[in-house]
């Protein structure tokens, strides 16, 4: 469990990404309905728009967007990695062009801890350097250093700034190191060493083979501290967060539920959906018979198809509602089997499941 000033979070939990203070198509309280406990929002893209300055008037990222339970910003890292061409990394910091209007920007590891104290979340991440899959040996090493200097000094900052702040805020840093496992192990010891509330293990899912994917979050989970939570950034598919949560992780987040919905694709306890499919037209049965989900309830998958065809909003907000209440429900029913102690039993009957 994850207490915040904004509420409690169980672990493992899935939470849905929010980048601009808003997860696309839904609302606060479909996200309820839901079972989100958590919602996660973009520290680079609420930088620019709508502005720190407006959320921080507005109270806060929970009460800007309607939402009342907890926030988490990620650190505006990945936009280090995204944003690969328009970047220059130094000791200090990086610097990069705005996607919106081509300014030039300067993050630092003390700017990114103070935009998110102001942003008001109540988990917020250190700046960090992602590198991509593939590098090599050198390229990987000089980067997880440089987040591992980054992070003492975010840390610095935290520990100061954090009793001026209008709430408590956990600081997560970033464990880095690519595919290697001298790298992974160094840096987690490292971060470790620096006593953060929680963890992030970054640098997956960006292109690697699932076994090095899943290699990596478990030679994190086994060095860190059991007692702190550990969040893997960006991930994933339902398979991929089952095994995940296998080797010790505690929550994850993840753009596929709403980005998959919106280009007609449905995770259910069969395996995956295409909207598109023709045959889909006269199959008039629940798009998940075992789900509850407001879409689940009222629409067939005949329906659901011909919303994806005429690319119709409502299609792309209720397979996005179904997805994310998906996920969570399938976190939801891990943690329940963990209770339980039968989780290796109930994961393999729901991949049956999938490929029945």
């Amino acid at each position: 469990m994850i207490s915040t000033p904004h509420g409690d979070v169980p672990t493992p939990m899935f939470f849905p990404v929010g980048t601009m203070a808003t997860v696309k198509t839904l609302s606060p309280s479909e996200l309820h309905n839901a079972n989100a406990k958590l919602v996660l929002g973009n520290t680079y893209h609420l930088n620019q728009h709508p502005g720190v300055n407006i959320i921080k008037q507005a109270g806060g990222l929970s009460a800007f967007m309607g939402w009342d339970g907890p926030t988490f910003t990620d650190s505006g890292g990945f936009q280090v990695f995204s944003l690969a061409p328009t970047r220059k990394i130094t000791e200090n910091g990086v610097e990069f062009r705005s996607v919106y209007d081509g300014s030039l920007i300067n993050f630092t590891p003390q700017s990114v801890y103070e935009i998110q104290r102001d942003i008001g979340a109540d988990i917020i991440v250190a700046l960090d350097e992602c590198p991509p899959y593939p590098s090599t040996f050198e390229e990987v090493k000089r980067a997880t250093e440089q987040s591992n200097r980054w992070a003492v000094k975010f840390m610095d900052h935290w520990r100061v700034g954090n009793t001026k702040a209008e709430h408590y805020q956990a600081a997560y840093l970033v464990i880095q190191g690519g595919v290697f496992e001298e790298l992974r192990l160094q840096a987690s010891d490292f971060i470790a060493s620096l006593d953060p509330p929680g963890f992030c293990i970054g640098g997956v899912s960006v292109g690697e083979p699932k076994e090095d994917m899943l290699n990596v979050v478990e030679l994190c989970c086994n060095q860190l501290p059991d007692e702190k939570p550990r969040h893997v950034l960006g991930v994933g598919t339902p398979r991929d967060i089952l095994d995940s949560i296998e080797v010790g992780a505690d929550t994850f987040d993840c753009v596929m539920p709403t980005r998959n919905g919106r280009n007609g694709q449905a995770f259910t306890s069969n395996g995956v959906i295409n909207l598109n499919n023709s045959r889909l037209k006269i199959e008039f049965d629940a798009l998940d018979q075992s789900c509850n989900c407001y879409t689940c309830k009222n629409f067939s998958r005949a329906y659901l198809h011909h919303l994806t065809m005429a690319k119709e909003f409502l299609g792309m907000r209720l397979l996005s509602l179904h997805n994310i209440t998906y996920f969570i429900h399938l976190v939801d029913e891990a943690r329940n089997a963990i209770i339980s102690k039968d989780y290796i039993e109930w994961k393999s009957g729901i991949i049956k499941e999938w490929l029945s």
